[in-house]
Order: structure tokens, then C-alpha cells, then sequence
């Protein structure tokens, strides 16, 4: 019988840590489990939060924060076979979440599979926060049609498989959709990455437009070197345009969002050229 570690990455979350765990202490699931939560120096009250449930604490690896270098030895010190990995602000919606996302990794143990959650945004999420939530994850329908979409935040793979191919430490952004692209394109036994609708976690962000700023610029600069993206700034704002008439579409039908119309297309063109920014770095 394969067992699962449960590693949870934290930092400041003390408001939303003590539901996260209860999350998944609930969960029903016979496989036997660990949690083991990585505090990266939280000044609230978050690892005394994590302590109350009686978790196994790990000391990530000193030095400037490296999201892989922290990964990689989280997974070199999980005692399951199953590693999951669930943010500390990643709350899990019902009792079932952990068995709809080992589920496919139990019904074929010898094919090597990477699957991640349904992400919901949270109650006080923005409609466009709730938009691209929808889209990102949802039924599936939509993020099926990009060229790659993955997210760690809530996920679950053998923890051979992750030793065998490390996460790239000289990443600071994306390094999960890194780990994805390389190994699901490699010429053998490639990685088959399962979205799981039916395993549900709470997890979104109104980020501010200088949060958006240095989100996109990161992720821009990341998608440089996983893909060779180097987008022109005029195919960026059309980007921007496309979105931004998504977004009034979505907005349209619901009077109490239209107070959002006014922002999008600066939220959109902050998200683009920044991400252009980060291509060029």
C-alpha cells in the first residue's frame, strides 16, 4: 500500500494555514499519511498555527530563498511514495480533495503522472479574479486549448519520479511549469500531466497592479527560458486588447461587477508589458 506526504510550503499565512490543515486532516483516504510543512520565516503566528496540528516541521535549505532548492529537499525528506503538494493558502473544499488527486496515480502506479487540482477562487475574490480562475481551471475546457498550463499549488506525483528529475534550482519563477514542459516532452517514458476538476482547494489573489507588475514580469522572464518566448510589445497589447474584451463580456451581465469595467484594461496592459519586460531580461 503506497502512503502520501502532504508537503505544505508556508509563509505569513497565519489566516488561512489553521483551515488549510483542517482541510486536510478531514480528508477520507486510506492510505496512510504525513504532513510536513515548511515555514520560510514566518513573522506571524503561522508555524504556531501549523504546531497546534501536530505536523512534522522542515527547515528549508539556508541561504536566498530558491523555489526548486526548496522543493527538492522537501521530496528528499517525505517518507511516502506519493508526495502532494498543497500551498499553505490552498484550502481544501471537501473531504474527497485528496483522493480524487491520487486517483489517477493509483489507477496506473507505473505510468508516471503529474496531476494538480481544481483551484476555486476565494469569496472575496474580484470578478476578474473569479473570470480567470474560471478559465484557468474549471471544467477544463478552456485551458486545454493553450500550448501548456500546470500549477503546483495543489498537485501530487511519485515521489521516485521527482528524484529521478529534480526540480531546476536556478529558477525563480515557474519552476513547476518547467518541470512539466521538460519532462512531459521527453522522448521517453514522457510525463503525462492529469488536471483533476473534482479535487477542489480554495486559492486566488487580488493582487494590487504593482503585485500584477512583478508576477507577470517573473513569469515572463520564465517563459523565456522555458519556451523561447520573446513576443514583440505589439503582440503583447493585443494580448491586452483580447483580454480586456473578455473581460467586459464577463462583466457585462452582472451590474454590481461593472464598477471592475473601468480597471481592466489597465490591469490587462500592466500584465502584458511586464511580461514583455520579462522576456527581455
Amino acid at each position: 500500500m503506497a502512503s502520501i506526504s502532504i508537503l505544505v510550503r508556508a509563509r505569513n499565512d497565519e489566516a488561512l494555514i489553521g483551515r488549510t490543515l483542517e482541510g486536510i486532516y478531514s480528508q477520507k483516504v486510506a492510505l496512510p499519511c504525513e504532513v510536513v510543512v515548511c515555514d520560510d520565516g514566518s513573522t506571524d503566528g503561522t508555524r504556531d498555527m501549523a504546531a497546534r496540528f501536530g505536523v512534522r516541521f522542515f527547515e528549508r535549505p539556508p541561504g536566498p530563498y530558491k523555489p526548486g532548492r526548496t522543493l527538492n529537499a522537501l521530496v528528499g525528506a517525505a517518507k511516502g511514495e506519493i508526495v502532494v503538494f498543497n500551498n499553505s493558502d490552498a484550502v481544501p473544499l471537501d473531504e474527497n480533495w485528496l483522493a480524487n488527486l491520487v486517483r489517477p496515480l493509483l489507477a496506473a502506479p507505473e505510468k508516471p503522472r503529474f496531476t494538480f487540482a481544481n483551484q476555486l477562487p476565494r469569496r472575496d475574490a474580484s470578478a476578474l479574479v473569479r473570470k480567470d480562475s474560471e478559465r484557468a481551471f474549471g471544467d477544463g475546457k478552456v485551458q486545454a486549448t493553450w500550448r501548456f498550463f500546470f500549477s503546483l499549488a495543489s498537485s501530487a506525483t511519485w515521489a521516485r519520479m521527482l528524484r529521478e528529475a529534480p526540480f531546476d534550482e536556478g529558477m525563480q519563477y515557474s519552476e513547476d511549469v518547467e518541470w512539466a514542459w521538460r519532462n512531459s516532452r521527453r522522448a521517453e517514458d514522457p510525463v503525462e500531466i492529469v488536471y483533476c476538476p473534482d479535487a477542489h482547494v480554495e486559492h486566488s489573489h487580488n493582487y494590487t497592479l504593482a503585485e500584477l507588475a512583478r508576477r507577470f514580469r517573473g513569469e515572463g522572464k520564465a517563459d523565456a527560458e522555458i519556451f523561447g518566448d520573446r513576443p514583440s510589445l505589439a503582440r503583447e497589447a493585443a494580448a491586452a486588447v483580447r483580454e480586456t474584451l473578455r473581460d467586459w463580456a464577463y462583466l457585462a451581465p452582472h451590474p454590481r461587477d461593472w464598477r471592475e469595467m473601468p480597471a481592466a484594461p489597465l490591469r490587462r496592459l500592466v500584465q502584458r508589458i511586464s511580461h514583455w519586460k520579462g522576456t527581455r531580461e
